[in-house]
């Protein structure tokens, strides 16, 4: 019996030397929470919560596949059957560094869109983003080496 004794009693000495020894070995960075959306200039915007983090900066990196779809539309905000519109694709990307308060970051990233194309509308229209659509959002804590998947998000801006 005193040999467990002794074995637990060294057991637990080890195991609060080690956790001493490294701090970092205690932070456990989580994503709680991670959503997608569009905003107004057709850029992907990742609201996410990350959790289990220490004091110091924190480096994020969003990226994802974008399609765009560009058309002419005239000046009562219609797109005429024969007008211009194509569809591009293409990888965004964003990053940013945040500090975290007691240990966590709430922020927002933002990546793209797409540049426009380059063809031209017909005299009396313009070109604008009609639809957007981001797949494979991928959300990574470049610090901790933590990443969360995020949900495709799309926005229409004008039916072609």
């Amino acid at each position: 019996m005193k040999y467990l004794k002794s074995l637990l009693v060294a057991s637990i000495a080890f195991v609060v030397a080690v956790v001493m020894a490294n701090p970092a070995a205690a932070v456990a960075a989580k994503f709680h929470s991670a959503s997608g959306s569009v905003n107004n200039a057709g850029a992907l915007v990742v609201s996410f919560d990350e959790r289990g983090l220490g004091n110091d900066n924190i480096d994020y990196t969003l990226t994802a596949d974008a399609t765009a779809l560009y058309a002419c539309i005239n000046g009562g905000g219609n797109h005429p059957k024969a007008a211009n519109k194509e569809a591009f694709e293409g990888s965004v990307s964003g990053g940013g560094s945040f500090e975290p308060k007691n240990g966590r970051v709430v922020a927002d990233l933002t990546a793209g869109p797409l540049l426009a194309p380059q063809f031209q509308c017909p005299s009396g229209q313009k070109r604008v983003l009609a639809a957007v659509t981001y797949t494979h959002i991928v959300l990574t804590d470049t610090t901790n080496g933590t990443s969360t998947d995020v949900a495709d998000t799309s926005r229409v801006f004008f039916n072609v």
